[in-house]
């Protein structure tokens, strides 16, 4: 493209449209769509500011230049046309943006006689070497070749020059996968043809089989390729379905593409792949992961410094991205460029990341491996005067110079230093024992935990109480463990993390003082069951202590035996009024229980259908409120419930119901008929219509057996299955306890 001075662009005659689209947000689609729309018809001079605004958001939207340069190019402005051209092209690589770009090179150049279509041909030929390899871009090939043909010679060695050229531009054409490569194919044949037809056999059957192999490839590469929206703005990851189908979508384009399908030379394979990439980037723009693996790909492809250009391009277009300053600083350090790694640890330093503590850890790491101990040791005095400077800070340098220099002294050092400003902090204090207990200094180990606990709340001492007393079953006597054990019970009380645990001990203590790693002295089931006493119990301490429950965040406490017990979850969600739950007994009768729970048992009683307490008489007991369904259906189906009946107070008339198994021979139809205990009896007919079942009192009554069947689609779908199933194995099966029919097949 030639070059020309570069004008600024023209300045906006008002700036209220500009001003207006402020308050819109950043990356709104259909905000971007709708100014696009209106600087359509707006004069260039106004639209300038509106297509600047819209491209310092989408840098990547083709449509967007397109549209851009178009409007410069109606009103005949070459010198901003050639500007616009020289921001974009390299990184749209759109075909139609493209083609724009060829219209505007031949319409400056279709008057400069031969030099014009020189210049035209160099046109042509740069873009090629960047679109030539879209799938859409077989019009370009016809293009060229169209003008390669119109070009006039004049003598023979021109006119061969120019026929050269136009079959070189056919072959690279016919083996490019493209929607005309059949096209393509044929116009060759026939260029071919109309040359030499001896000549055009040899070169058609040499590129026959190259030919068929774009064209399979082709038809593989459109699946890919027909997946992907080519009118989606590059915007921020949202995680929505649309953004991530696309991610995945040129995920696989990217992997068919580095496969080599078309089995090409290494770097015509590789400029694809280039290619894909810098068309991918178009669309993900702010997707970190695509940056990252394209400089990989590079890196691992021999090409080094493409890789440094590309983490260069990732950090300006995502200035906040840690990880990949992180990525870009690792490449500069793995090939020997220390400097310009320490320049990118530097700008992570001062461009203020959220998380300098760990840019300052990662920078000591960086100079303890590039520079030595001293260096790490002189940047660890200036990090920790830093006011954003964390306990972290203390913990890597100490640890480093522990395991690294082999200096504990060092170590011990920094680790009081950072008692001074983190004496509040738990995790510190726990980071700190534990190179204690590296250095086997037990007695300091001891007076640290002491100092810590002297000092910190109640609230927060939970876990350094829990590595106390772990560190005193693994390397104390029993009686200082018991005394650990009963002073963290007394400090835990009545605390959250606590769950107000009784002060005696429990067997739970036991489990915890004998247990080692994921051996345990008890079974799994025994372990389950001492859980679920550990948090009944706690949860009767509660309910003793507070008529109501505490409401907050949810947390998980291990508590003194390590078994894992949950308190109440998020306040986001609502929970029951655990405080009116009653533990469940099922050994407890009914009128046990004193106070308002019998009046209130006695109130369902009184409501309940008396065929129902009957077949809940017959109910067997079960270790848990909920029975097997399996055991309900086949007490339903086997039980025979007789009425009750009800007094002049509504109440329940006690009787007395017979419990009855039957055995395996009765209830598979042994016999054809079977007496009722109840002493009822039934009147049987061919269709086996069911029989009312009549009371001794009141014959003429309506039971409850006698009423039509619950609107239940689920109970009505059970007692049908079961009666077909006592019909097809010839048994009798007696009335359901929800209808009182009788069902039976006489074998």
């Amino acid at each position: 493209m030639a070059s020309a001075e570069t004008p600024s662009v023209p300045e906006p005659k008002d700036k209220e449209t500009a001003d207006a689209s402020t308050a819109v947000d950043k990356y709104s689609i259909e905000a971007a769509e709708s100014l696009a729309n209106k600087a359509l018809h707006l004069p260039i001079a106004d639209a300038a500011p509106i297509y600047e605004q819209l491209l310092a958001v989408f840098p990547t939207a083709a449509k967007f230049w397109k549209q851009y340069v178009e409007a410069f190019m109606t009103v005949n402005n070459d010198d901003a046309t050639k500007q616009i051209f020289s921001r974009c092209l390299l990184s749209c690589l759109h075909v139609p943006l493209w083609r724009c770009y060829i219209r505007f090179i031949r319409k400056v150049n279709e008057k400069k006689g031969a030099e014009g279509h020189e210049e035209t041909r160099k046109a042509f030929d740069f873009m090629l070497s960047y679109v030539g390899s879209d799938i859409a871009s077989g019009p370009v090939w016809m293009d060229y070749i169209t003008f390669l043909k119109s070009l006039q010679a004049l003598n023979a060695v021109e006119e061969s020059q120019r026929m050269t050229a136009v079959r070189k531009a056919y072959q690279k054409a016919i083996v490019t996968p493209t929607h005309h490569v059949e096209q393509l194919w044929r116009d060759y044949e026939n260029f071919e043809n109309s040359v030499s037809r001896q000549l055009a056999k040899g070169l058609v059957s040499e590129y026959q089989p190259k030919y068929n192999s774009a064209r399979a490839v082709y038809k593989e590469r459109k699946k890919y390729v027909d997946e992907i929206d080519w009118n989606m703005l590059a915007v921020p990851p949202t995680g929505s379905s649309k953004e991530e189908s696309q991610w995945m979508a040129w995920k696989r384009l990217l992997a068919f593409e580095k496969a080599n399908p078309q089995r090409i030379d290494t770097v015509s394979a590789n400029k694809r792949i280039v290619f894909t990439y810098e068309q991918c980037l178009m669309y993900l723009y702010h997707y970190p992961d695509i940056w990252h693996d394209y400089a990989t790909w590079h890196a691992k492809s021999g090409s080094m410094e493409a890789a440094i250009k590309v983490f260069q391009r990732a950090l300006k277009a995502l200035p906040d991205s840690e990880l990949l300053r992180y990525a870009y600083a690792e490449l500069e350090e793995s090939r020997g460029a220390v400097q310009a790694a320490k320049k990118v640890y530097e700008s992570l330093l001062t461009d203020g990341t959220h998380n300098a503590s760990l840019a300052h850890i990662q920078y000591i790491r960086f100079l303890r491996r590039t520079e030595g101990f001293e260096a790490a040791r002189k940047y660890f005095l200036d990090a920790r005067q830093s006011p954003n400077c964390t306990y972290h800070v203390y913990v890597a340098y100490a640890t480093m110079a522990f395991c690294l220099d082999k200096e504990p002294k060092v170590a011990h050092n920094v680790f009081e230093a950072g008692m001074k400003r983190y004496m509040q902090e738990p995790a510190y204090i726990l980071e700190y024992a534990d190179f204690l207990s590296r250095m086997n200094d037990d007695k300091n180990i001891r007076a640290l935990f002491e100092r810590a606990l002297s000092s910190l709340p109640a609230e927060a001492s939970a876990e350094v109480w829990k590595s106390f007393v772990q560190f005193e079953q693994t390397y104390g006597d029993l009686a200082s463990v018991l005394k650990v054990e009963q002073r963290r019970k007394e400090a835990l009380f009545g605390t959250v993390e606590d769950g107000g645990s009784a002060l005696e001990g429990s067997l739970q203590d036991i489990v915890s003082r004998y247990s080692f790693m994921d051996l345990w002295p008890c079974s799994s089931r025994d372990l389950d069951h001492l859980s679920r006493q550990e948090r009944l119990s706690k949860y009767i301490s509660k309910k003793l202590e507070k008529p109501t429950l505490p409401s907050g965040p949810g947390f998980v406490d291990r508590g003194a035996s390590g078994l894992t017990s949950t308190s109440i979850g998020s306040a986001d969600i609502i929970h029951p009024n655990t405080s009116l739950m009653v533990i469940y007994d099922p050994g407890q009768k009914p009128g046990s229980a004193g106070g308002s729970s019998t009046s209130a048992f006695d109130d369902i009683l009184k409501v309940t259908p008396p065929a129902l307490v009957a077949f809940l008489a017959n109910l067997p007991a079960v270790e848990g409120p909920t029975p097997d369904v399996d055991i309900v259906l086949s007490i339903c189906l086997q039980s025979n419930i007789p009425a009750g009946q009800k007094g002049k107070s509504g109440s329940m008339t006690k009787q007395s119901v017979p419990v009855h198994a039957p055995s395996v021979s009765e209830v598979s139809g042994s016999s054809k008929s079977r007496p009722m205990p109840s002493g009822s009896s039934y009147k049987q007919t061919g269709d086996r219509q069911s029989g009312k079942r009549k009371g001794p009192d009141d014959d003429d009554s309506v039971t409850v057996q006698s009423q039509p069947l619950p609107r239940d689609v689920f109970r009505i779908r059970q007692i049908q299955r079961a009666r077909v199933t006592s019909s097809q194995t010839g048994s009798t099966s007696y009335g359901s306890a929800f209808s009182g029919d009788l069902s039976g097949s006489t074998s």
